[in-house]
């Protein structure tokens, strides 16, 4: 991998910043070079949200997310709103809950029950980013699963650890699944 840059975007309140510290981290713990940014409109909840990250294995010299190779949507209008900028050979992941309009693109497209798992089978919507986040891992191979088990471990609040571990597993296990189709 040369330089791999991701941005992963939806509403305030889902957790993205978060993913994207995480998702930043675990590539350092490879021993990665990582940078990552952050945006969000004014309104806590609700408004646009997203989160850069380019991992490298060398230095990397400019910070800010240009064309991504990855764009997770977490949202109709993330998706509509990042579509454009996303790499013809890229690869788009949406949340199917969320996301009912996937606009006309030539990257591959995973279009993935993200928030309805964390409803359905977790109980917690709240954890969608780390079912998101396991996911998006799983398909690209951005880092390993051991540093994104230990970067999340690391950064949820103290008391959730189960079940955001239960959360990454289930995401890995729908990112693998959606590979070997």
């Amino acid at each position: 991998m040369a330089q791999l840059e991701i941005r992963l975007s939806g509403f305030g309140g889902q957790g993205l910043i978060t993913a994207g510290i995480i998702l930043a981290d675990a590539a350092i713990k490879e021993g990665k070079q990582a940078v990552q940014s952050q945006s969000y409109g004014p309104e806590a909840r609700g408004g646009a949200s997203k989160a850069e990250v380019i991992i490298s294995d060398t230095t990397i010299d400019y910070p800010k997310v240009k064309e991504p190779a990855v764009l997770l949507a977490m949202s109709q209008e993330a998706c509509d709103k990042y579509i454009a900028s996303l790499r013809d050979d890229g690869i788009l992941i949406v949340d199917s809950y969320y996301v009912k309009k996937i606009p006309e693109t030539r990257a591959r497209v995973y279009s993935l029950p993200i928030t309805e798992l964390a409803r359905d089978k977790l109980g917690k919507v709240i954890v969608a980013n780390i079912v998101a986040l396991g996911a998006t891992v799983a398909i690209t191979g951005a880092v390993g699963r051991e540093a994104l088990e230990k970067a999340v471990l690391s950064r949820v609040p103290r008391g959730t650890e189960d079940l955001n571990r239960e959360a990454l597993a289930l995401g890995w296990q729908l990112g693998r699944e959606q590979l070997e189709k």
